[in-house]
């Protein structure tokens, strides 16, 4: 481990020593009452920073879902915290109250958390945690102990359980062979309905031939925790390293988690630290091909790096899991997922690394037996997708929430994005076997949810839009739209495969209705008359859609709407204004929406992207989304089209100096513009 664990810290994790912003967030002026954690992940486990010296606030396991909490449906699962430690210097326990020189790094380059500080002046610590990005299920945290004073260390492996984790059983083994002793310390528990067993496990990781590691001992307590600890004495100046490896798995994963747990702790820990730390950088820079640099405005470039990061991290090429709001930082919105996704976050993706995007594809795919039935029991043909899905890909929203069953669209947004998959990788084998069947059952529902109209048109009646202000409301213009796009797609896409497509699918996108007032502004909905709205309805129709066509009538519904997006509204609508302007060849209207989208929204110490301005939930992977397609294809004039992705005609910022975006499409091109 020292070789590379050595190069790995002396960057930027010492006191004192500088950080570079393009790629490290630095915690400053840590203040426990005003601290929003920054997340690790992998896209399966997800680490949520707290301001305590060698803890985690919350770890989340993506896929695990049980009825707890909100809204009596199910919710992602909060499980065991397996990475936090406990140090005690000459039997004195370090706490906050002992702490100088408190400081924590994101590096989003090597997706790592650096915490570092002095403790009772006797010894400096560093600690660097992070989700495995070669091993979905296992972390792994560095630990560097230096002695200003001869002192005895007892650095301890500590496993706690959530509350919502029912009959804790805690476990501690040996396993010795020849070469090597493993010490795992592991917990079993019930989810809070019995429905899932989760498992998690740890082990050290020592530096000392075998015979000369420290003794390790177990502590079983109260409270639902237990540790295992060594200790170790150290003379002034002399540092000592080691890790520490973790791994969890529930039933909604393989059917022995208890097992499973065990058996990938001790895979990881027989990697070691070297091996285990080049296979998780070696997975990022690979994800860091595809980039956004921008030169001329480092708080953007640290804003727009931050968002590709956390999108990095809360999705995973084959996984066929999806994205909820708020990724893995926390349990906010119970874990589902919404019409964000396919809508706000997967653009971005599709557009520098489609191979991720596949998977966020495949967790919609997978659960069209769901969508099916949920279109039957509402009267209607074809996949009808939840507002909120989990796990089985059920209808997960809160029955008080009026959104579960008017909000239609979203069956249009997953129309729209497996089309938009083939038209960036025309992968025709996999448009036959999943973007083709989807599209077809996507078709057959909006042919089953128009009504023909006294006007000889047809029409969408009693939904929630976009704009979720507005409840059972006739003829959304968003919904309308998607409806249109996405029928026209599922014709297109028959044609591609030569089958000969349902003539009605063209015959209902011809008649759907848009609305619009007597001076030609879009309409957002039958009866709308002009109030605030929380978030882009119409506007979509210009981007991402392309339903209005015109770069007069875009600005006209520019005009309108934009003076009325609440100042309460959630970060991703104010994006759609900075992507329009942007195209619109108004480069600087668009900085300045751009800005609105994220900088209000954002929390101490690690610029956290709330949902709202002045909002303290989790990090807003949707909001990151939006942003993201504002730079790309706002400023960076990205168009997914049937030709692959082409680029149109803007314009930067007068701020920037230049945007270069790397990694675009399945050639991994590189845009430049100046």
């Amino acid at each position: 481990m020292l070789a590379i664990g050595l190069a790995f810290f002396s960057g930027y994790s010492g006191h004192g020593q500088a950080v570079d912003p393009a790629w490290q967030i630095e915690a400053k002026d840590i203040n426990p009452a005003r601290y929003y954690g920054i997340t690790v992940a992998n896209g399966m486990v997800g680490l949520v920073s707290s301001p305590e010296p060698m803890k985690v606030k919350d770890v989340v396991l993506n896929g695990a879902f049980d009825t707890y909490g909100r809204g009596r449906v199910s919710n992602i699962l909060k499980v065991f915290n397996f990475v936090n430690m406990n140090l005690d210097v000459d039997g004195r326990r370090v706490s906050a109250a002992d702490m100088k020189n408190y400081r924590q790094v994101l590096d989003m380059k090597k997706a790592a958390l650096v915490t570092s500080f002095d403790a009772q002046d006797k010894v400096s610590v560093r600690q660097t945690v992070m989700a495995l990005r070669h091993l979905p299920f296992s972390t792994l945290s560095m630990v560097e102990i230096t002695a200003k004073k001869d002192c005895e260390i007892s650095p301890m492996s500590v496993i706690e359980s959530p509350e919502n984790l029912k009959d804790v059983k805690n476990f501690y083994a040996e396993i010795d062979r020849s070469h090597v002793t493993i010490r795992l310390l592991t917990s079993v528990a019930k989810s809070p309905t019995g429905r899932h067993t989760v498992a998690a496990s740890t082990s050290f990781i020592f530096d000392e031939p075998h015979g000369q590691e420290p003794d390790v001992l177990h502590e079983d307590w109260d409270y639902n925790m237990h540790l295992a600890k060594f200790k170790k004495r150290l003379k002034a100046g002399e540092t000592y390293r080691f890790s520490v490896v973790g791994s969890v798995s529930s039933t909604a994963h393989t059917a022995d988690p208890h097992n499973e747990a065990e058996r990938l702790t001790i895979f990881a820990a027989l990697e070691r630290t070297q091996r285990l730390l080049q296979r998780h950088e070696a997975g990022w820079e690979k994800l860091w091909q595809s980039d956004i640099v921008i030169s001329g405005d480092d708080d953007a470039q640290q804003a727009v790096r931050s968002a590709l990061y956390h999108l990095y991290s809360f999705v995973r090429e084959g996984a066929s899991y999806s994205l909820s709001p708020m990724g893995l930082s926390g349990l906010g919105y119970n874990g589902h997922v919404f019409w964000d996704t396919e809508l706000w976050m997967y653009p971005a993706i599709l557009l520098l690394k489609p191979e991720m995007a596949k998977s966020i594809l495949e967790y919609r795919f997978e659960r069209m037996a769901m969508a099916r039935q949920n279109a039957f029991s509402h009267g209607y043909k074809g996949v009808m997708f939840p507002w909120e899905s989990d796990a089985d890909g059920q209808e997960a929203t809160p029955v008080w929430a009026l959104t579960g069953p008017f909000q239609h669209h979203i069956t249009g947004c997953v129309g729209w994005a497996f089309w938009k998959y083939y038209q960036v990788t025309k992968d025709k084998e996999w448009l036959r076997t999943r973007g083709y069947p989807m599209l077809r059952e996507v078709a057959d529902f909006w042919v089953s949810r128009v009504e023909p109209g006294a006007d000889g048109k047809l029409h969408i009646n009693n939904v929630i839009g976009a704009n979720e202000w507005q409840e059972n409301i006739d003829d959304n213009a968003f919904t309308n739209g998607m409806a249109k796009t996405s029928l026209q797609y599922a014709v297109q896409a028959a044609r591609e495969l030569g089958i000969a497509p349902d003539p009605q699918w063209q015959r209902v996108a011809d008649n759907i209705v848009i609305l619009t007032f007597p001076d030609g502004v879009t309409k957002e909905n039958r009866t709308y008359d002009g109030v605030m709205i929380k978030q882009a309805d119409v506007n979509l129709l210009a981007y991402p859609l392309k339903v209005v066509a015109t770069e007069a009538q875009a600005k006209k519904d520019l005009a309108y709407y934009g003076p009325r997006y609440s100042p309460e509204g959630p970060a991703m609508g104010w994006s759609v204004l900075a992507t329009l302007h942007a195209r619109l060849g108004e480069p600087d209207k668009a900085y300045n929406w751009f800005l609105k989208s994220y900088k209000p929204n954002e929390v101490p110490p690690f610029r956290v992207m709330a949902e709202t301005a002045g909002g303290t939930n989790p990090y807003f992977a949707t909001g990151a989304g939006g942003m993201l397609q504002a730079v790309l294809s706002g400023f960076g004039g990205l168009d997914i089209t049937d030709a692959g992705i082409v680029q149109l005609k803007t314009r930067l910022p007068a701020k920037w100096q230049s945007l270069t975006i790397k990694g675009v499409g399945t050639e991994k091109k590189t845009v430049n513009l100046n």
